[in-house]
């Protein structure tokens, strides 16, 4: 399996490693980060909570996914259905929103291209919703529509994002920003600058180790870069799309730590590349200042291994 994703990460083409990811994004994720989660007692499958300081901003988890749904007197925007494998949570999803609210659904926005987040629309498109995702992310599913892949849960996105858009609903503005590429290259951050909030998923872990070898990431780099851009927004608090430490919101210091993990690393990485990389690399550097974030153990050679990539040049 790893020389498989070594392959992918050599090729140009990112057909490649779709292939792969397509089939294995929602176990990945479940396994990743909820790892938190499941040392947890148990918790009931969902749960709907309005986010403190705000008037009409609701956080809905269900089991180790998050989405966010914002209320107005016109209707509703909402995030992520996360209803890959399990239509009902997509079920519990809108029964949360009818309890708060009668207004319909007329945003739905994709936060990324992978299913485990965006796949269960199709009932908030026949609300009305109109579905708004990253352009790259349309490019993605068309391409697997084509090769036949399974879509039958995914509704195609009616309109596009490039670098920024404004969607202004109810007296509510909300900010749809592409920072670049890291754990996807469709990610979009959403910020609500009246509130000072942002929803992020998947790509700023709050006190957390990224899963493996951050099968995504075309280039750490622009990782990097990306949280850097997210760190210049205004914006205190941010709600991520699975419930890292303990549920609570992020911060921007959550945010510049996991850039300074990831920095670190690489500096560590670089330091013993090529002539450790990739196995002796694994297994001797540590990062001893963050062994106790969820999943140190488990990811920690995983991450090293995809630094060695990029700084031998064998990705």
């Amino acid at each position: 399996a790893n020389q498989e994703e070594d392959a992918g990460y050599r090729a140009t083409s990112w057909e490649k490693h779709m292939r792969h990811k397509l089939l294995t994004a929602t176990a990945m994720a479940v396994l990743v980060f909820t790892g938190a989660a499941v040392a947890q007692p148990a918790q009931p499958s969902f749960a709907t909570r309005k986010i403190d300081g705000t008037d009409n901003v609701y956080l809905f988890r269900y089991q180790g996914h998050q989405s966010m749904f914002i209320v107005t007197p016109k209707g509703v925007i909402a995030t992520d259905p996360i209803g890959r494998y399990r239509p009902e949570a997509v079920t519990a999803y809108l029964a949360e929103i009818k309890k708060v609210t009668d207004q319909p659904v007329k945003y739905l926005i994709y936060s990324h291209a992978h299913f485990d987040h965006i796949a269960g629309g199709k009932p908030f498109k026949d609300q009305g919703a109109i579905v708004i995702a990253h352009k790259n992310a349309k490019t993605h599913f068309e391409w697997a529509k084509k090769r036949g892949a399974l879509l039958d849960s995914i509704v195609m996105p009616d309109q596009v994002v490039d670098d920024k858009k404004v969607i202004s609903l109810g007296g509510t503005t909300l900010e749809l920003i592409y920072v670049g590429r890291n754990h996807s290259d469709s990610s979009l951050v959403m910020r609500l600058p009246k509130e000072k909030l942002i929803f992020v998923v998947d790509f700023i872990p709050i006190e957390t180790v990224a899963f493996r070898d951050m099968p995504d990431n075309v280039s750490p780099v622009e990782y990097e870069e990306s949280i850097k851009k997210v760190i210049a927004l205004e914006w205190d608090r941010m709600i991520p799309g699975h419930p890292h430490a303990g549920g609570r919101l992020g911060t921007k210091k959550d945010a510049q730590d996991h850039l300074n993990y990831l920095q670190e690393l690489s500096a560590e990485v670089k330091k013993v590349a090529p002539a450790k990389c990739t196995d002796t690399a694994m297994k001797e550097i540590k990062l001893p200042k963050y062994e106790k974030w969820a999943n140190y153990e488990q990811h920690l050679p995983g991450n090293i291994q995809r630094y060695c990539y990029w700084w031998t040049q064998s990705y």
